[in-house]
Order: C-alpha cells, then structure tokens, then sequence
C-alpha cells in the first residue's frame, strides 16, 4: 500500500476546495481527485473519502461548488484540510443557490449533484456543471507531499 501512495504522489495535481451549504453553515473541503467527466452534458467529479467527518454532508449536498486554487491560495486550502468551516478569514458570498463560493480562485465551477458511486474507501460523486467561471493566473499545484507552481518547460 505504501509504494501504490507513493507511486500516486508522483503525479501532480491541482488544488480545489468543495463547498457547500448544511443546516450548521457552510462546509468546505481540500480535494484534488477533481477530473473532467464530459462536455455535453458538462459534468465533473471529485473523490471524498469515507473515513472523513464531512463525507455525508457532501454526498448528501443537492448543490456544491469546486473551486480551483491559484498559486498564491495554499492558506487556504490548509484551512480546510483539518476542518471545514475555516471560511473565517476568507472573502465569500452565497450563490443564489445557498453554496458558498470563495473569491479569487482560478477557477470556480458551480454544481448540482448528478450522481454519487461507491469506490472502495471512497465514493465518487459526479456535478453537473450550472455554472463556470474562471480567471487568469497559475494554478496551485500539488506533487510529492508538497504544493508549488508550474514551471513552463522551454
């Protein structure tokens, strides 16, 4: 299990953060299982685990947003690695539909709940896109244990 994580760690990724709306106020999350499902419909998908005291409200959530962090935003996303309600010192507003979305990212889709499917000791939950939006600017990126940013190769 050890080199199949190690081996994983080897690929880089990019950095979002979920939101979403519960009864107890606005939840977030770290993740970077985020992936392109399909253009038409538009839909994405991201990966919670099991094991974690959020996996419910987000599996359960009708609406979230996925939020792609820019390389300036590694604050933030350690805030919601540990707890999910670190939307304290950040600048956020509620869309229209309740979800909260977090300003300055690079990239921000807004979601429906397509579908939820088991996956060993995650699920893997499916958003249609309603909505995204985007800016200019290097995205966070996360490799090996650490975060940094892209280094285009001449």
């Amino acid at each position: 299990m050890r080199a199949f994580r190690s081996a994983l760690g080897r690929f880089a990724t990019g950095v979002t953060v979920v939101t979403t709306q519960t009864d107890d106020g606005p939840l977030g999350i770290t993740a970077n299982s985020f992936s392109s499902v399909s253009l038409h419909p538009p839909l994405v998908l991201w990966s919670p685990a099991k094991s974690s005291r959020r996996f419910a409200p987000f599996t359960e959530a009708e609406h979230f947003a996925i939020h792609v962090l820019a390389c300036h935003q590694a604050d933030i996303c350690g805030g919601f690695v540990t707890e999910g309600n670190a939307f304290e010192p950040l600048e956020w507003a509620q869309s229209a539909r309740g979800t909260p979305l977090i300003d300055g990212c690079l990239a921000r889709f807004e979601c429906e709940r397509h579908a939820v499917h088991d996956a060993g000791d995650h699920a893997i939950v499916i958003g249609r896109v309603l909505e995204a939006t985007f800016e200019e600017g290097d995205p966070l990126l996360f490799v090996g244990g650490r975060y940094g940013r892209f280094a285009q190769t001449p």
